[in-house]
């Protein structure tokens, strides 16, 4: 049975945004609506050179950031791929649309008419096009008019196309549009370099490991250069994808917007709730609008892009949306801003398993696991996939880090963090006697934000019926085999 709370938000949701995009374009009829071109990447925090990485050359993000508005702490809801991207396009957490975990492991929202950024613009008659993976369920729910290379394209052939087959869509495209752009770096595998780019990759000698992994490794620093070569790469075929918009003759009037997905797939990064897993780049430009060279320091999420783009296009936003229209930000104005963030994990596959919400504020950042105890198999899933030798390097590594990275293995139910003095997290302050009014203040806080978005997590016994049911799946091996097979989630998640 679907939750009352949700058939009710989602009526009024549909009916809101119906009403909203028809006011919208009656408003914008004498006007010049924006294009709107929406680039994705895959795995990768802030590692570009506007936000200060001195390994990476990214010459044309940081000209779209200086032409445009950067973001420093902008956030994902969770740091997943088809979970991040169904709140990027339907501006709701995981545990309010239902994609909680990947689309490949049969994770799908609730409701296949949920509102979305696809359905919107195209009510408001838009041309609505899509290159590169979707990875949400049911992919019905976003009725794309153009859809090319499906599939997540980890092996990265033709890379040239997502540039050529977005040229063809902006030319030929005479309404409005909306082009979502998807590519393939920098997910696993790391490939150095593919159709010669980067012309000169990076080697482990030419690193350091990212400043939150905490270790120092030969293999670590290696993967690292290939992260780092994946996201030069990247840099490059978005330099062609914007050369494109240019040559279409449209680039005055078309609102671009580029982030990430998650953070990397190095070590406390993605699959987690560290800074270093959800925190991404953010550029938005939109010539004549943005207050170009603004380096923003609000907390924004990606559940903000949804909010942005109704308005951009002539929308009202639904006060039914929990998140908030960046362009007021993207204007250079001030006003109030959030105080804190939310985000959560639930898991990614099916042997990913740890449930999590996290809050912060400008200054600390509280995680709170659900199910503490269980143990946090991502320490061993990374470690025994891509970093076999690594564990030792954490063993002899001085006491603070190795005591980080135990308390991510066997977590206790708070982690509280001071980000101001201990950026990286490695510093469980929840049991600190200073820290107390904090801790209590946070907790407050995200207990307020989950009784308002009705996390269903916030029932300890539909936490353990969880628990029952991802048991139940991992003691038969791979479910997905069986015919009659599905996720139940749903039904104890809206009762």
């Amino acid at each position: 049975m679907i939750h009352f709370f949700y058939v009710s938000f989602l009526k009024k949701s549909i009916l809101v945004l119906l009403s909203c995009t028809l006011m919208g374009v009656l408003v914008l009829a004498a006007e010049t609506r924006p294009n709107i071109l929406l680039i994705t990447s895959e795995d990768n925090g802030p590692e570009l050179g506007c936000y200060g990485e001195p390994y990476v050359k990214t010459p044309n993000l940081d000209t779209l950031a200086e032409t445009g508005v950067r973001f420093d702490r902008a956030f994902v809801t969770q740091a997943g791929c088809s979970q991040s991207r169904s709140s990027i396009l339907t501006g709701l957490y995981p545990h309010q649309n239902g994609q909680i975990g990947l689309a490949t492991w049969d994770f799908r929202m609730y409701q296949a008419d949920t509102p979305n950024v696809v359905r919107s613009l195209k009510d408001a008659g838009y041309r609505t096009g899509i290159i590169g993976k979707l990875h949400i369920n049911p992919a019905s729910a976003f009725p794309f008019d153009y859809k090319e290379i499906p599939t997540a394209n980890f092996d990265r052939k033709k890379l040239g196309r997502y540039a050529n087959l977005a040229d063809e869509f902006m030319k030929t495209s005479e309404d409005p549009f909306f082009l979502m752009v998807n590519y393939p770096d920098a997910h696993r595998p790391f490939i150095p370099q593919v159709e010669n780019l980067p012309e000169k990759p990076l080697t482990g000698a030419d690193v350091k490991p990212l400043a939150y992994i905490g270790i120092d490794h030969p293999e670590l620093r290696q993967q690292t250069a290939d992260h780092y070569n994946c996201m030069n790469r990247l840099d490059t075929l978005i330099g062609d994808l914007l050369k494109k918009l240019k040559s279409s003759g449209k680039s005055d009037n078309t609102l671009v917007i580029y982030l990430g997905d998650h953070g990397a797939d190095l070590l406390r990064g993605k699959r987690t709730c560290f800074e270093s897993g959800l925190r991404i780049p953010l550029i938005v430009s939109w010539p004549g609008i943005t207050k170009a060279g603004q380096g923003r320091q609000e907390l924004v999420s990606s559940i903000d892009l949804f909010p942005t783009i109704l308005e951009a296009s002539g929308s009202v936003t639904p006060n039914t949306l929990p998140g908030r229209s960046l362009l007021p930000l993207l204007k250079g104005e001030k006003p109030n801003w959030r105080p804190y963030l939310f985000a959560e994990w639930h898991l990614h596959g099916l042997f990913n398993f740890f449930p999590q919400r996290s809050v912060r504020s400008e200054r600390y950042k509280l995680i709170h696991n659900l199910a503490p105890h269980l143990e946090n198999p991502e320490f061993d899933f990374v470690t025994g996939r891509y970093f076999p030798d690594i564990k030792k390097s954490v063993i002899e590594s001085n006491p603070a880090i190795a005591a980080g990275y135990r308390s991510m293995k066997h977590a206790p139910e708070f982690e509280l963090y001071d980000l101001e003095n201990d950026p990286y997290e490695f510093e469980n302050l929840s049991r600190n006697k200073d820290h107390q009014v904090t801790l209590e203040r946070l907790k407050k806080q995200l207990f307020a934000w989950q009784e308002k978005t009705n996390d269903p997590l916030r029932h300890t016994d539909v936490v353990q019926q969880w628990i029952d049911e991802i048991t139940t799946a991992i003691g038969d091996g791979n479910p997905k085999k069986k015919s009659d097979w599905k996720w139940r989630y749903s039904d104890y998640f809206l009762e």
